[in-house]
């Protein structure tokens, strides 16, 4: 056990001076693979050991805090540079333009482990121990403040590589995806920290496979029939007013036969107003959805006056109801104040949304609670919780064809794996490229359409009640935990600080 910290020590004393921001930017690549669709969740902890090492040989938190961009900066260029994808093949931004734009996207999320670095080292106490739980402190704290300012962007947020099955995935239920961040960096640092850190780090994992035996939640009333249905309809030509009719009949057909209780559509499946959809095909879509006494999520923009909405609308056996989504993306559903002139760089359709209320209850649909999120609004786990008491399904609704054939899909369906293992109920996504999917209240993918294929997913689906430690406590779990390993870091800093 003893020789991997000599040989991380060995590796910072060889990758220090001025070669050491690059060896912190290809290990920040290197982490992309411990997400999906590479699923490496192991490799996380022994890149961030690496890093760990590289801050605590800095000469100063200067040096730590570059060290931590450059990380950060690998990072997020190799796993969300398909921003560009969306910026330039689908928004018309010149080739140059987008792409300086995503490198200064991807720049402005290095900061936060810039931040986490530079304090590390600026408070790094004389203890290894506490040294360890300091870098896992400040690590999840920097993945918060990441996932809440500007409105937030939590996409790799660390704990998310821990989806089942990974051994961590069992304090997902407890902590949520922050609480796995913290967990993440903490491995990674136990690695370095001697016996008592991989004793420690034993205990982790165990404590992790034990706590996935358990079961929060409980089965509520009967299964149901559930049919997602995957458009697959190329975002350059989604827009295009030719194709309209073609898209009414596709998605008609696709329903008509695949029968189910609940069907669902992917996010704007119908590019157009509600207002603007031909009544009659409107009602032969709710005469298919009341077939098994069932309902159909319709996903469109709605209006009214000058305002219109993300939504979904059900049609079918229960009365009429509406989600319109409320945490709208920056630049591609709202334009923050001062930006116009970004309207003048990229053409993006329905740029302009208006955000729904806050709370929004569940929808009763075929039997079911149904808690609806649109595309981006489960990237925010607690945002979701006000409407999980009552809910027995979680519904996703997207449209990720933004985003070309990247790393988007699978990486959108990891974080979905998330949202159900915090609450512990289904999570079923309907998307128009992909990944359409069920996932089970453990967290695990149940099954999956193919990406980018014209198909519906058939499953049967049963509803959970109850709440897990998470539904209750939200991020605040996570967040005392943070601090708490920061205060046992920055505890007595007294003696020399040991760096090898």
């Amino acid at each position: 056990m003893s020789s991997l910290p000599r040989l991380a020590a060995g590796l910072g004393r060889l990758l220090q001076g001025r070669w050491a921001p690059l060896a912190a930017f290809l290990v920040g690549g290197l982490a992309v693979l411990g997400f999906a669709p590479f699923g490496q969740f192991w490799l996380l902890p022994l890149l961030l050991a690496l890093l760990f090492q590289l801050w605590r040989q800095a000469d100063g938190w200067r040096q730590a805090a570059w060290r931590g961009g450059a990380f950060g900066l690998g990072l997020f260029l190799g796993g969300v540079s398909w921003v560009y994808v969306s910026l330039s093949t689908f928004g018309g931004m010149p080739m140059p333009l987008a792409a300086l734009a995503t490198l200064l996207f991807c720049a402005y999320l290095a900061l936060f482990p810039a931040l986490a670095g530079g304090l590390f080292r600026r408070f790094l106490p004389a203890a290894l121990g506490r040294q360890a739980l300091l870098f896992a402190g400040l690590w999840a704290l920097a993945d918060l403040l990441r996932g809440w300012l500007f409105t937030g962007f939590p996409w790799l947020a660390l704990g998310y590589a821990q989806a089942p099955p990974s051994p961590l995935a069992g304090y997902g239920p407890l902590l949520g995806v922050y609480g796995l961040t913290l967990l993440t960096a903490l491995a990674g640092a136990c690695l370095l920290s001697g016996v008592r850190g991989w004793v420690g780090l034993c205990l982790l994992l165990a404590g992790g496979w034990g706590l996935q035996q358990l079961s929060w939640t409980e089965a509520r009333g009967e299964a149901v029939s559930v049919a997602l249905v995957q458009g697959n309809i190329a975002q350059d030509l989604k827009w295009q007013p030719e194709r309209f009719q073609a898209t009414l009949l596709l998605y008609r057909e696709l329903v008509a036969a695949h029968p189910a209780q609940l069907t669902v559509l992917p996010e704007t499946a119908l590019p157009a107003l509600l207002d603007y959809v031909p009544q009659d095909y409107l009602a032969e879509l709710k005469v298919l959805a009341r077939r098994q006494e069932g309902d159909l999520l319709l996903g469109v923009p709605t209006g009214a006056g000058a305002s219109y909405w993300n939504s979904a609308v059900s049609l079918g056996s229960s009365p009429a109801q509406q989600y319109s989504k409320s945490h709208l993306v920056p630049f591609g559903e709202f334009i923050p104040p001062g930006f116009a002139w970004f309207l003048q760089l990229a053409r993006i359709p329905m740029s302009s949304f208006s955000a729904g209320p806050v709370p929004q209850p569940p929808l009763a649909l075929a039997g079911q609670q149904v808690a609806v999120n649109i595309c981006y609004e489960d990237l925010f786990g607690r945002e979701l919780l006000p409407a999980v008491s009552e809910a027995t399904l979680l519904v996703n609704m997207s449209n990720t064809a933004w985003f070309g054939r990247s790393l988007a899909q699978a990486q959108h369906l990891q974080i979905a794996q998330l949202r159900a293992l915090e609450t512990g109920r289904p999570m079923l996504r309907a998307t128009n490229t992909g990944m359409t999917a069920v996932v089970g209240p453990d967290g695990r993918v149940q099954a999956a359409l193919e990406p980018f294929t014209t198909a519906v997913l058939e499953a049967q689906v049963q509803g959970y009640g109850g709440l897990t430690p998470y539904a209750r406590l939200g991020d605040w779990g996570a967040l005392l935990l943070s601090l708490v390993c920061l205060a046992g870091g920055w505890v007595v800093r007294g003696g020399t600080r040991r760096i090898c």
